[in-house]
């Protein structure tokens, strides 16, 4: 099982950056991709990025050019952990949402997500 663990939500101006992370620990060597999702009030859950175990990258294209997602595959930790990280910048009010951790194991072992609690990102003056 895949523990994940979010930070870095808060409030931030327009035009300002955010820099979310989320620590993946468990049975992490199932982990294909690590990414993120965001859901607004009234608006169904969306891909914002998300990033696969070859460092291949898929954006939205709402955020093409201000997000950029990363991955850190620290297996040498104790416990050993992967950290997907989502770095955000020029915000814009329309980006104000819920922002959701996800991973994806391989098919190999199943293929089943897992879900971050969750972490508020407001962008308001």
């Amino acid at each position: 099982q895949v523990r994940l663990v979010e930070s870095g939500g808060g409030l931030v101006q327009p035009g300002g950056s955010l820099r979310l992370s989320c620590a993946a620990s468990g049975s992490i060597f199932t982990i294909y991709s690590m990414g993120w999702y965001r859901q607004a009030p009234g608006k169904q859950r969306e891909l914002v990025a998300v990033i696969t175990d070859t460092d291949s990258t898929k954006y939205a294209d709402s955020v093409k050019g201000r997000f950029t997602v990363s991955r850190d595959n620290a297996k040498n930790t104790v416990p050993p952990k992967n950290t997907v990280y989502l770095l955000m910048n020029s915000l814009k009010p329309e980006d104000t949402a819920v922002y959701y951790c996800n991973t994806r194991d391989y098919s190999d072992y199943g293929g089943g997500e897992n879900w971050g609690q969750g972490t508020q990102v407001t962008v308001s003056s």
